[in-house]
């Protein structure tokens, strides 16, 4: 769990990077643009193979470890440390709600892309899916835009834990350096999720 989950973690700011493109102010152009770069790069085709497998296995790993720690002691998560805060004791619920959330998403961006169901533009005599406005419809929706923002939240909280726990889970523990690792997981699991939250809200609130 924690080699795939820091794995993720890794992935991340690389896929909020990219997301950002939605806000240039340009109609999408410089989205759409990446996007079909990172759908139609072999080696990106490659490591997104990885990223859906690491998914799998962290989701299935999460199951395991609550399992096994449900049944010792009534534990559902694994190393309960003195002072264990919510995040910590409900890692599992947690997790699963980022996993529905891991599938709605796929659902409404990738799914559709690799089914064809999102309708093509043309720049600069370049056909490709204009995933620009499949992005902007759905974050027309309220509904969408709060369960984005809640999600992120969730994924703030699953972060705030799992990023010590990793290197906690590897051995990486030190007085010298267990302190910046905390804090460098605080400022992660605050500013990554907060970057994606940003996103739907500025872009409903700039088609009111």
């Amino acid at each position: 769990m924690s080699l795939t989950g820091l794995f993720l973690i890794t992935f991340l700011p690389v896929h909020l990077l990219g997301n950002f493109l939605l806000l240039a102010g340009d109609g999408g152009e410089a989205f759409n643009v990446y996007a079909k770069f990172m759908t139609g790069n072999p080696l990106i085709k490659f490591i997104s193979i990885g990223l859906y497998a690491f998914i799998v296995i962290h989701a299935i790993q999460g199951v395991i470890v609550w399992r096994v720690n449900k049944a010792k002691k009534g534990s559902r998560y694994a190393v309960q440390a003195k002072n264990t805060n919510w995040a910590a004791s409900n890692m599992g619920i947690l997790g699963t709600i980022i996993l529905v959330f891991i599938l709605i998403h796929m659902y409404q961006f990738w799914l559709k892309m690799k089914l064809g169901w999102i309708p093509p533009v043309t720049i600069d005599g370049v056909e490709m899916s204009n995933l620009y406005a499949t992005v902007s419809g759905i974050y027309s929706n309220l509904f969408f835009v709060i369960f984005y923002v809640v999600s992120m939240v969730v994924i703030g909280l699953h972060l705030s834990h799992g990023f010590q726990s990793a290197f906690q889970t590897l051995g990486l523990n030190h007085k010298k350096y267990t302190p910046l690792i905390k804090a460098l997981g605080t400022g992660y699991s605050i500013l990554i999720p907060l970057g994606f939250a940003v996103i739907p809200v500025w872009m409903y609130l700039a088609q009111l």
